[in-house]
């Protein structure tokens, strides 16, 4: 059978030349985006310009359009903001405008466009594509170019790249700069948590988002937040009263903290403003803690602005709480870029430059988008006006499709909230006799704690009984099993590690001692969170039901660690704050050379056999190289590095950066690769090595950790309320098939349910990696953006998609 797959190096970019622009707002990874588009370009032999304050510097032409090097965009990754500048274009708006840079850009022979932006922007380069012919006709007629030179550039082609901190785009998962100022979010809100509760005081936080409240409502699932007022979705009549009533209960409760989120637009349903002081001055038991977090465009169901003004008041008016207003303002902009930004926009950038090498005169303009953990194309246009469709909806107070409209993901998220920051009244919750167990296994893992308080609440949601186990396997054999209530996982979700207690033992030389107690505690069902020693344990529990009926009950695993070495899923709860550290490592290392020239630094990362984490941490910090266990390197790879660095020495850039996963040889450890660059690379370069060790598994969850971990737990505990009522027969649970036992993991673009038996075959055992791993397709990336020659696959891109309109139902969307 033929191959029918398609690799870069028969892709040709000679003779083409690759505009790039950033426009609108700044965004955290835009630097990344512009790296990638650079050097991509530069790789397949196109020319690529950087055209400098946006549309300005493309009407105004002249030094603002400039050819970019592969040195030029070196450094670039760790810089927030945009190196190349952003500015708000009036001459653009223009048809005169839009003529004098259609100009520019023949002169410079520039055909092809990637601008980083939001809707605005991009609606805007797609009428440049659209009158380009006609610019250049004018053009010809003006004398200003030959009409050999309009036969020649005849058509323009644009492929975008969302740059947008409030993920307002349609057509995407997320857009670049999302995740950062999640990071900037949670920090402060973390920060605000321990002076609160020194201080008995409620706070109510206004973050970004003047028309859409994903920032809001993602950071209110991350911290836990009692309330959370977004535009999509504003409270109904009488909102005021059932939030007081809920803060409070909860202080009632003994509840030390409680977190209200606003949008700084938000409003109530008949259009009035809620401002966060209003909701300050209206508060009433004089417990403990509450932070209120308002998104910028948070609404009422009449459309009036919900302002923190407006809560503050109303908090201390009803409740009388003493109460204090954070805006975060720009804040939510700043620092450095997160490793996901990073990654996100670094494959976007190299999709988009692919997308421009493979455009036909007949490409629509596309949006390079991600869809789950797949980079997709999209007809820009078709994005824009389902965008602009959402904003419609709002207006015409249609929220439950404003809702919809804004993607699976955005429901999923507000579906999940309402979920777990509301605690129903015993008299509501369905009758349910069943007992739920929940435990973490394995290595701890940032995101287990929140992937816990979801399981939790979710069940007792669902009207399960629910208990937690201490101390993995370990403490279940030795009865170390506890009821649980709402109350007691609360402020869970910002703390690291495991505070149920984790170990890697496996339950096969225990199984009659955890089958009496499973008897004892009569546990209906499990839900297992943890790395390997999970996935290993759930299979033993399985294989050990035809001796013990105890353990016929629905099991089901959330993978949870560092390594990200679980068969059946693409990520796993605690790997993206790894990366975090890791990056954050690297950028710290990379500056402490920036006044010591011709230094290569050699960083060690874990990971088990699994290299997950040197390759993906090498891709964000810019790795020139990344050693694993997965693709087998020799003395000859290793000398070629080297061969590599000495020539990169003799550039601008003077410092090289090298990853090693733990384990990615025997014997080409990480002392001698350091002692051998420190022999080979004498009288060019001297070395220094460091062994990140468990600093990445430490320290608080990143805000994807945290939701990743709240939304998949849920819907593991959503399944075993399934399962119960399927296996359930004459007053008992009795589940003895192959999908009883499943680990649910992120396959591409959904979260799947798999049996771990039938993911046997797509283990290796011996090494505890899964058979084929995802990642190991951004390795070529990592090489080519360190100007490496490789092999890359390219037939997964090239598929234009179509937007899919929102269905009645589906929750397999993260």
């Amino acid at each position: 059978m033929p191959d029918s797959r398609k690799f870069i190096e028969n892709l040709s970019g000679a003779g083409k030349s690759i505009g790039v622009l950033t426009s609108g707002g700044d965004a955290q990874g835009m630097n990344a985006a512009v790296r990638a588009v650079v050097r991509m370009g530069i790789y397949v032999g196109a020319k690529v310009y950087f055209v400098h304050e946006g549309y300005q510097g493309m009407v105004d032409g002249g030094d603002n359009i400039k050819e970019a090097s592969w040195e030029s965009v070196s450094s670039m990754l760790q810089v927030g903001g945009t190196v190349i500048g952003s500015a708000r274009c009036k001459d653009f708006r223009s048809h005169e405008g839009r003529l004098r840079a259609a100009l520019n850009l023949v002169e410079r022979g520039i055909t092809n466009l990637c601008v980083i932006g939001g809707d605005g922007s991009l609606t805007g380069a797609n009428l440049f594509r659209e009158e380009w012919s006609g610019l250049l006709d004018e053009l010809v007629q003006s004398a200003q170019i030959t009409e050999e030179a309009s036969q020649t550039h005849s058509t323009l082609h644009i492929v975008g790249m969302v740059g947008s901190i409030d993920n307002d785009f349609c057509g995407t998962d997320m857009t670049i700069g999302t995740d950062s100022a999640l990071h900037r979010i949670i920090e402060v809100v973390d920060a605000i948590m321990t002076t609160a509760q020194s201080h008995q005081r409620t706070f109510v936080l206004e973050v970004m988002g003047r028309h859409c409240g994903y920032l809001a409502l993602v950071s209110a699932l991350a911290c836990g937040a009692d309330w959370v007022l977004i535009p999509e979705m504003p409270p109904k009549d009488g909102w005021e009263e059932q939030m007081c009533h809920k803060l409070s209960e909860s202080r009632s409760r003994g509840s030390r903290l409680n977190i209200i989120i606003v949008a700084e637009g938000a409003t109530d349903r008949n259009g009035n403003p809620i401002s966060s002081n209003e909701v300050k001055d209206n508060r009433a038991d004089k417990k403990r803690l509450n932070i209120i977090i308002v998104a910028e465009g948070a609404i009422d169901h009449n459309n009036k602005p919900i302002t923190t003004d407006l809560i503050k008041d109303l908090v201390v008016r009803c409740l009388g709480f003493d109460t204090r207003v954070t805006i975060l303002g720009h804040v939510q902009r700043g620092g450095t870029p997160s490793a996901f930004d990073r990654i996100l926009a670094s494959r976007m950038g190299v999709e988009a430059v692919l997308a421009l090498l493979e455009a036909s005169p007949g490409t629509p303009a596309c949006v390079v988008s991600l869809c789950g953990n797949q980079a997709v194309r999209v007809p820009l246009m078709e994005c824009v006006q389902m965008t602009q469709e959402v904003q419609k909806a709002m207006d015409e107070k249609r929220f439950e499709e404003a809702v919809k409209l804004r993607g699976r993901s955005f429901e999923n998220n507000l579906n999940t909230y309402k979920l777990l920051s509301h605690r129903k009244f015993d008299t509501e919750l369905p009758n349910s006799s069943f007992n739920v167990a929940v435990l973490n296994v394995g290595a701890p893992a940032a995101g287990m704690n929140a992937a816990v308080r979801s399981a939790i609440r979710v069940g007792i949601t669902e009207g399960h009984t629910m208990f937690a186990v201490s101390d993995g396997f370990e403490g279940f054999y030795k009865g170390q099993i506890k009821e649980v209530g709402w109350g007691d996982v609360g402020g869970w979700t910002g703390q690291g590690g495991s505070l149920l207690g984790t170990k890697r033992t496996l339950p096969a030389k225990h199984i009659g001692k955890i089958a009496e107690q499973m008897s004892i505690h009569n546990i209906n069902a499990l839900l297992v969170i943890g790395g390997f020693e999970a996935y290993l344990g759930l299979m033993e529990l399985q294989e050990a039901r035809s001796k013990h009926p105890e353990l016929c009950v629905p099991m089901v695993m959330v993978p949870a660690t560092v390594s990200n070495n679980i068969p059946g899923s693409d990520l796993s709860i605690g790997a993206d704050t790894a990366l975090n550290a890791i990056t954050d490592t690297c950028d710290r290392i990379k500056q402490s050379a920036s006044g010591t020239k011709r230094r290569v630094f050699i960083i060690e990362t874990m990971g088990g056999y699994c290299g997950y984490l040197a390759t993906v941490g090498g891709l964000a910090a810019g790795a020139d190289a990344a050693y694993i266990y997965e693709e087998p390197f020799d003395i000859r790879d290793l000398q070629s590095n080297v061969e590599h660095l000495t020539e990169k020495m003799k550039t601008s850039i003077q410092r090289g950066l090298v990853l090693r996963n733990e384990n990615s040889s025997e014997n080409y450890t990480t002392d001698f690769i350091y002692q051998l660059y420190t022999e080979e690379g004498k009288g060019v370069f001297d070395c220094r090595k460091n062994v990140l060790g468990h600093m990445q598994q430490g320290g608080a969850p990143s805000p994807f950790d945290r939701n990743f971990g709240t939304k998949i737990a849920a819907k593991a505990t959503q399944w075993i309320s399934k399962k119960l009522k399927e296996y359930y027969r004459e007053g008992r649970v009795f589940a003895n098939t192959e999908d009883s036992a499943c680990l649910l993991g992120m396959r591409r673009r959904a979260l799947v349910f798999q049996p771990v038996v039938q993911l046997k075959d797509e283990t290796d055992f011996v090494h505890r990696i899964p058979k084929e791993q995802w990642w190991l397709r951004l390795r070529p990336l990592m090489k080519i953006l360190a100007k490496y020659k490789t092999s890359y696959d390219v037939s997964d891109a090239g598929q234009l998609e179509h937007i899919v309109r929102p269905r009645a139902k589906d929750s397999s969307a993260i």
